[in-house]
This record gives structure tokens, sequence and C-alpha cells, in this order.
């Protein structure tokens, strides 16, 4: 299935020397937008991660104080970064100030070839329309949901990391079908090559037909087929849920797989795996 594409903004700091046989540490985190950001920076810090995933990252938004909350990050953690813009956010910034809305990837290593695939099957509920408010509580957006690639240059190992996050409006039917765009995209590369697809699915990956299509396209759950440990805490409107996840696929292998429930800086739990390459 074809994916359309574009450039994100990207920092590349030198490269570090690693042992791509010694696990690196991954995590994955919804934080947010980054309304809690220093929060969210004593927990990386306190993780050691050498790759994030990080969705809802904002960019110039007032509700973030106009912060550029990707790059805030990077420079405290001394990573690479790559942030893709999913949404320009209409009522956060100015026409001559705009504010953005998506997904930053960061690495301790270089992030070359990032891109963005937006995704063909959208949610229409945040189009802007001319009976809607332009008004902070009704979101109004311009973009779409996408997933973030980039190649990770682990010392000579490329590692294909796609950052994702599903749409939050709409059916579990829509966010399967913005998931598999993804798994099909990922069959372009050979069975050596080391793949992580991971971040907020917005629903249960170990419900209905899922687990058989994401083995079908030869990826595992780093959590395991059956439902995990929630990673979003109960709320009004939903009960605690699994809708973050961590996939593998080819020689990525891998171990400790946490939730991290007792942390408070989002409405979404990271999480966290160490991966080494069989």
């Amino acid at each position: 299935m074809a994916c359309k594409r574009s450039r994100p903004a990207a920092l590349h700091l030198p490269l570090l020397s690693s042992n791509p046989l010694v696990p690196i540490r991954v995590v994955v985190w919804n934080i947010e937008r980054g309304s809690q950001l220093q929060r969210v920076i004593d927990f990386l810090v306190e993780a050691k991660p050498d790759l994030v995933l990080l969705q809802e990252v904002d960019l110039n938004a007032r509700r973030t104080h106009h912060l550029d909350v990707a790059r805030e990050i990077a420079e405290k953690l001394h990573m690479n970064y790559v942030l893709g813009r999913a949404f320009q956010e209409l009522t956060q910034g100015s026409r001559t100030s705009p504010a953005y809305h998506g997904q930053t990837t960061l690495s301790r290593w270089p992030l070359p070839n990032p891109r963005v695939i937006r995704f063909h099957e959208q949610s229409k509920f945040w189009r802007p329309r001319w009976f809607v408010p332009q008004m902070d509580a009704f979101q109004r957006r311009a973009g779409g949901r996408m997933a973030l690639f980039c190649d990770v240059n682990v010392a000579g190992q490329t590692l294909v990391a796609y950052n994702l996050h599903l749409e939050s409006r709409g059916n579990d039917d829509l966010r399967r079908s913005q998931l598999m765009e993804v798994l099909d995209d990922s069959r372009s590369y050979g069975s050596g090559v080391p793949l992580v697809v991971a971040g907020d699915m917005n629903f249960d990956v170990s419900q209905g037909d899922a687990p058989v299509r994401i083995r079908n396209a030869r990826f595992r759950n780093a959590f395991g087929d059956g439902a995990h440990t929630p990673t979003a805490p109960s709320s009004f409107f939903h009960h605690s849920r699994p809708i973050d996840c961590i996939l593998m696929g080819g020689p990525a292998a891998g171990s400790d797989p946490r939730v991290y429930g007792a942390v408070s800086a989002s409405d979404n739990f990271p999480l966290s795996i160490n991966l080494a390459f069989e």
C-alpha cells in the first residue's frame, strides 16, 4: 500500500560509539503535548534510554508556552532527534507563528533518512468547519495522523523504527487499517533488518484479529499476545486500557518489558524494553 511521505525536522549530534550486540533501552511514551515537561524530562533522565519514541509533542503551542518540546527534551538528554508534524493546531498559534503537534524520535546515534507516512484512512473529526467555533476546547486542526519513520544507525547496524500515533477518534477498524499501512510499508525490508513499530495505538492490539495480522506481518508483541498491563489510567470516558505497544520484527529481540504505572506526567504511562539484535 503506497503511503504519503514528507521530510521532518531533525537535529543530528556526533556519532556515539556502541556495541550493537549489547541490548539498548527503548522508551515509548505519549507525553500529552509535553504539558508536564519537567516531569517528562525527569523520568527520561532517570530511565537512561538509548532510543525514545514520543507521541503528542507540541511545537510553538500556546498551551505549552510556545516551547519546541522536542528540542527541549533532546537538549536535556543530549540526544539526536527528529520531529514529524502530524497537525497544525489552528487555535494554538497564529498565521505568522503557527503551532504544530506530532511525534518525535530521539536517539544516542544518528537518525538518517527520516520520513513521515501519512495514513490514507483518516478521521474527519479534526477538520475545521464553519459551524464549529475556533476555540481551544474544539481542537480544530489541519493535517492527519501519521507514522514517523527513522533509520537508527547503532554503530554500523541499522535499526528501523516506526513511531506511531493511531487515531483517537473513530473505531478500531480505522486504527487497524492505519497499523496495517505501517506493517505493509515494513515489508520492503529483508528478514535480516531489525524493526520496531511502537507508539500509542489507541486500541488493544491483543484483541480481535490484530494478533493474527501482526504475526502474519512477521512481528512480535514485546508484551506477549495476551492482554498486558494497562498503559492508560481510568478516566471519565474509559477504563484503564493497554493502548500503547511495542512490536518487533526481524532479528530484534526484546526483554524486560515494563509499564511505568506510577509515572503521572501524562494521560498515558511510559513503556520500555531492552532490545537486542539477534
